[in-house]
This record gives structure tokens, sequence and C-alpha cells, in this order.
């Protein structure tokens, strides 16, 4: 069941404890946290806190997690007279205060453990936590009786935590809760105590994280005789808490609190997440049990067949939405850090970004392995894999993902050989005035223009004049694409490709995406067949396959709601096909969608090969985000990862096999290393040397608008792959062969 949630993933969260005071209303007989009020200072000052966080962030930390006694005040005259020489009332108003400054002054984000909390206590902390948390522990009431864990602790009543964590669900406070299990309660308790965590959850969908602990007997507390909670009894409440709780709740165990040799029983028993990690701070409830290094946690995890990687304080299914979940202001931090899985990106590149992209590293198999070779083997064998499928070859991590890479590549060579193929060509961009606004653009005008420049309009004898300097530069190709200008008509496309076919009449003319097509037509009362028939008598020869985004019309809302939905772009590319002209394939990924929407769209571009099979490539374009208006405004992801660039290549080479031989890489939007490591990732073409990029380099790209024929030849060299030049069509073009 585990399994079926997660795959072979495990989390942790790299974190800095913040021990904000140590006094506590309550009495627990285990606990070696609380103390009373003595020479050290109730609670700890600004400078203390923020010296924590900072060593926090040297050591690679994103989480600040806040650790505190629940509401000394209302025991201790030390917490009411410290908190009044702090100007706070309270030490809700207090962790406020300290959690806005960690967040403001070093980016970590606060994750909060107060104790009971009201619905208004909630609200106030929202703006400044990506997540809170409160033990449920148990609802076996009579450990409160006397002689009892609990006895004399006014917050742990059952019916108050269980009301806490209600109001943390009406507040939308991504929540952290679970069982201390071996303090008394009974086998049957411990299934209550889930049922009701089950049930607030299936209430509210808050719950991010339960943890099952086992109790450890700590010296110099009441119940230092009372034998810890056995592993086999440890064992069986995790693999009740998956049961209860589904395959995909995410259930976490501490790593320190059993011998290492025991994690791998507790990842097979259900356990998929290992909560917070330390490089810096103790555990402060568990001082005994000091953290396992992160190298051994991860070996140890790898030894169990997973392989463990890094979330935020906030879990990844919620900060997939965490405009649901979160403030505007943290909800844009978290957005702009996460994968389309929700965990943080930590592999220092991004699109259109000059910086080396990291490959994937192989090597060790993993649980899910045998089903991801089975997975790869049907696909090169040319069957259609469902939506599902190809959901889990996008979420192959570590050895996986690189798994899913080689098996493009070994169908890549299969297919298509080893030649690396390219074309010269120029790109004419004749208008950067556009009456739409797809959020991910920065090359429109329509909006924003202070900070993307100065609108222009190419007239036709400029287009001629380039169109006329590329063949003399010895282009066979010109790709011509741009805004919808509003003075645009069907007959200002026409009159473009007649310009062109005049002034340039060896040159193939790629032309035209289907947003244009769809405006050109309608503006002249014509039927897409109509419209396609006269741009084809004018000179038109095949398709840019751009403004496909993510053909899924649910994304397309959020990106681009003005723009063709994903019927009428598969529309024109029906009507294009059916007429000659063949066209390419895109995907604009790595914003606001999921892998789902990845899967539903490479199994739309599919089908329609299938039928028509008049694509002649596959593009993948990963969001550059560094301009774009959507991510400006937090509503959008920073691109995708080096992992989910490379994965889109691969697994587009595996699904679209065998209709459509040829997988593009964008230079780019990759950049050098990004484009040799998509060489061995599936990848058999650079597309165009292009002359004149703009669209990228508008929305921040920094890999240049041209890539020559040299530099194409080192590149593909360097991947270790003999050059090709080809034309458009994929034919022989001359010179065929360049030396790197």
């Amino acid at each position: 069941m585990t399994v079926a949630g997660y795959g072979a993933l495990v989390t942790y969260s790299r974190k800095v404890f913040i021990p904000l005071t140590k006094l506590c209303r309550d009495v627990c007989r285990y606990c070696t946290f609380a103390e009373t009020p003595g020479a050290r200072p109730a609670y700890l000052s600004r400078d203390e806190v923020l010296a924590i966080a900072r060593a926090g962030v040297a050591a690679g930390c994103r989480e600040a997690l806040f650790t505190l006694g629940d509401a000394p005040e209302a025991r201790y005259a030390a917490a009411r007279d410290a908190l009044a020489s702090l100007g706070h009332a309270t030490t809700l108003s207090y962790l406020g205060e300290m959690a806005a400054a960690v967040l403001e002054e070093t980016g970590l984000l606060p994750h909060l453990n107060p104790g009971l909390m009201t619905d208004a206590d909630y609200a106030a902390l929202r703006p400044v936590a990506a997540s809170m948390g409160l033990m449920l522990e148990t609802t076996a009431a009579h450990l409160g009786d006397k002689g009892g864990p609990h006895h004399g602790c006014t917050t742990k009543v059952p019916a108050a935590r269980l009301e806490a964590m209600e109001a943390a669900g009406r507040a939308r406070v991504p929540f952290t809760t679970g069982l201390l299990i071996g303090i008394g309660e009974t086998r049957e308790e411990r299934l209550d105590a889930l049922a009701a965590i089950r049930d607030s959850h299936h209430r509210h969908g808050h719950i991010q994280e339960v943890i099952i602990q086992n109790f450890r007997a700590k010296p110099d507390t009441k119940m230092a005789a009372v034998e810890d909670a056995s592993l086999d009894d440890h064992l069986w409440t995790i693999a009740a808490a998956r049961l209860m709780l589904g395959p995909d709740m995410t259930i976490q165990a501490p790593p320190n609190l059993h011998a290492p040799d025991a994690l791998g029983r507790l990842l097979r028993a259900g356990v998929n997440d290992w909560g917070g990690v330390s490089p810096v701070t103790p555990d402060h409830v568990n001082p005994e049990a000091p953290w396992p290094h992160l190298d051994a946690l991860a070996e140890a995890t790898a030894a169990a067949g997973r392989t463990l990687r890094e979330r935020l304080a906030i879990g990844p299914a919620l900060a997939q939405t965490p405009e649901r979940w979160l403030e505007p202001a943290l909800a844009k931090v978290v957005r702009r850090s996460v994968d389309a899985r929700g965990l943080p990106v930590r592999d220092g590149w991004h699109a259109g970004s000059s910086a080396a992209m990291p490959g994937l590293v192989g090597g060790g198999r993993t649980i899910v392995s045998d089903a991801i070779d089975t997975l790869c083997t049907r696909a090169a064998s040319g069957e259609r894999l469902d939506e599902s499928e190809i959901v889990r070859l996008f979420e192959a991590d570590g050895a996986d993902a690189a798994r899913v890479a080689a098996a493009a590549d070994a169908l890549r060579q299969q297919v298509v050989g080893d030649t690396v193929t390219y074309v010269v060509n120029r790109n004419i961009n004749y208008t950067n005035i556009c009456l739409y606004r797809c959020g991910f653009c920065a090359f429109s005008k329509g909006t924003a223009k202070a900070l993307r420049g100065p609108a222009y309009r190419l007239d036709l004898d400029e287009v001629a004049r380039r169109a006329a300097e590329a063949e003399a530069r010895g282009a066979s190709e010109v790709c011509l694409q741009g805004g919808i200008h509003p003075d645009y008509d069907g007959e200002t496309y026409l009159s473009v490709l007649r310009a062109v076919r005049e002034a340039a009449p060896s040159l193939h003319i790629h032309a035209f995406s289907p947003l244009e097509v769809t405006h050109g037509a309608q503006t002249l009362g014509l039927s897409l067949d109509a419209f396609l028939a006269r741009l084809k008598e004018a000179g038109l020869s095949t398709l840019p396959g751009t403004a496909a985004e993510i053909l899924d019309d649910d994304v397309r809302a959020v990106i681009c709601p003005d723009k063709v939905n994903t019927a009428e772009w598969l529309a024109v590319m029906r009507s294009a096909h059916a007429l000659g002209l063949r066209s390419t394939a895109t995907i604009m990924f790595g914003h606001v969608e999921r892998y789902a929407d990845w899967a539903r769209h490479l199994l739309r571009v599919r089908d329609l090969q299938a039928e028509t099979g008049g694509f002649t490539e596959f593009v993948p374009l990963p969001f550059v985000h560094v301009e774009a208006p959507i991510w400006r405004r937090g509503q959008a992801r920073s691109g995708p990862s080096a992992r989910e660039a490379l994965l889109m290549h691969a697994v587009a080479r595996l699904v679209l096999n065998p209709l459509i031989p040829n997988i593009q890489a964008s230079w780019v939007k990759l950049g050098e290393t990004g484009s040799i490591a998509a060489l061995g990732a599936g990848v058999n073409d650079l597309g165009g040397v292009l002359m004149d990029e703009s669209i990228t380099r508008a929305a921040g790209g920094e890999n240049g608008q041209c890539w020559d024929e040299a530099r194409m030849a080192q590149v593909a060299a360097r991947a270790g792959r003999p050059l090709r030049r080809r034309t458009t069509l994929y034919g022989m073009a001359e010179p065929a062969l360049v030396e790197g």
C-alpha cells in the first residue's frame, strides 16, 4: 500500500529546532523537555532565535521547527514577567513575532508546535507558518487518571486535542499530528485514535503527516522504569496506521529511536517519511538519541530499496496547491521552490539558465525498478501506456530516473541510430504585440510593457529582407511566428507568406501556430480547411506545433484562458495533416501543471499521430520563468527541475514510440550541458541554429540567439555522437556530416 502511494520515495525535512521556551503548563510523566523556572531565561531572545536559524541556513536547512511548552504563562509568574518584558501577553504572540522574524530574515519556513490552539490562534499564526502541529498522542482518557502519564495535564485531555485538530482544519492549516505509543494505552485505543485522525482529515484534508512515535523511558522522569515500546509493537502500529489511513497519507517514524538496522523494517511496515532531521541542533524531545547523519540515513534508506529526498515544512501533497493552504506571501515562496511533486528543487539549474545541468545518476535498484523496467519494455515494443503508467515513469527518481533515460536512449539508438540532426534556419518573429494575455509569455507586449522592452511590428519589406538574408547565409528554413496583433487578419498571414516566397524562393516556410491559423480563419470567415488550403497555396510548407502548452483545459484556464483550447489545437493539426501540411508537436511544462497533465498531453499527441501521421517531431519546451508574468505574480513554479526536464524527453521517446521517431532538445531552454544530457535521454535532434531567437531571450534565457554549426558539432561530439544537417522534414541536407 505504501509503494502504491509513494513508490520508492521516502522524504525528510532538513530543519533546525528552535526551543523558544522550555517552560510548560503541563507535567507529563515521561517528558524531559519541559523545565521549571530557574537560572535559564524563560524565553530565547530574538538574537538567539535568529542565530539558530542562520546556522540552519548555513547548513542547508529549509525549515525552522519551533518547539515549546504549552502556554507556560498560565502556570508560571516567571513566564508572565518574561513575556511582559518582551512586549507580549502570551507565548503565542511572542511565537508569532519570532516566526515572522525567521521567515523574513532567513527565508526558513516555520513549523509551529505550541500546543493547544483555538480558531483565533491559528488565524493569527497562519501568515507566518508553513505548517503547524500537535500530537494527538492518544484518545485514551484514562491516561489522565491519578498515576497516569497525563495526570494533571490539562492540555492532554483527548477532547481538547481533538478540537484543536478540528480548528486547524477549519483554518486550512497544513497539520502534523500523531500517536505516542507505549504509555499505557491499548492497541484498540490506538486504533480509536487513528480513526479520529482519519475522520478529521476526511472532513478537512489538512493532515499532512501522521507520526507514530515510540515511547522511550528517560532518566529522572516518573516513567523512567517503564519498559520502552518494543520494535514489534511499533511496527504493528505503523502497519495499522497505513491500513487505516490509506496509501496517500504520509506516515512518519523518527529515525533516531531505534537501531539503524531497524530502519528498513519501519519502511516495510508503512513508513514513507523520517520527519525532521537536523544537521545543526539536537532532538530536544529525545536528547538521548542523536540524529543519524544524513548520509547514513540515505544509505539505510537505499538499502531498503528506497530513495531519500528532502521535503519542505509543508508536505508535498499540500505544497502542490499552496494557494489553498497558505497565505499568499508564503504560497508564493513555496510554489517557487518546488517541482510538480511538491518537493523542493535543489539542483541549482533552471530552464534558460547558462548554469550546468546535473545529469541523472544511475546505479542500484529500488523496490519499483522491476515495474519501471516492465513499463519501459512495453513502451519500447510500441504498446500504448495508460495515464497512470506514464505518471509512474515521470515519478521515477534517483537510479530509476536514470533507468528510464537509459531505456529511452536505447530505443533512440534502435529507431534512428546515433546521428544527431539539426536544421539551418532563421526565426522571424514579425511582431510582439498581442491581443492575448498568456501568463507564461514574456515576449508579447499586450501588457506589462515596462518589464519587457518596447513593442514592435516588422513590415513586409523587413520580413522579406530577413528571409532573403537567411537564404543567402545558407538557411534551408525560415520559421515565422508572432503575437496576435489587433490589426492582423487572415490576409496578413497570406501576405507574409507571399513576401517570403518572393524574396527567398528556396526556403522551406515553417510558419504559424494553431492560434494564428485559428485567428486567420476566423477573421476571414473561413473554415480551418479552407484557410489552411489558402496558406498552403501561398507557400506554407509546415506548421510549428507551438501554442500547445499543456493540452488540458483545466491547466489552460490558468495559464492561457483566452487562447485556443485543447480541442481547437488538435483540430488545427488534424486539418493541416489532412491537407498534407506536416507539423511539429510541443509541450511547455514546469509551471502549474502536474505529471498527470503531462501524461494526458503525450497521449493526445500520440493518438492524433496514430490517426494522421502528420507530426515530424516532438519538442519539449521547459518553462523559462524569470520574466514570465505568472511567475512574477507568484502563481507558477520556477520551471521544471533538471530531473523533470530530462525525464520529459525520455518519457516522450518511450510513450510516442513508434509513431513519432524524432525527439528534439531545445538548446535555448536547456543550454549546452542540458542538451548533452538530453542526448543521453532519448533525444536525436538539436533543432535549428535559429539565427534570431527572441522568445526565450525575452523570458530571461541566457543561452544566446544562435548556435552555429560548429557549436552544434561540438555539443554532439561531447555526447559522443556524429552530427548531420537535415531538412525540415528530416531529409538529407548538404553538407551531410559535420565534424566536431
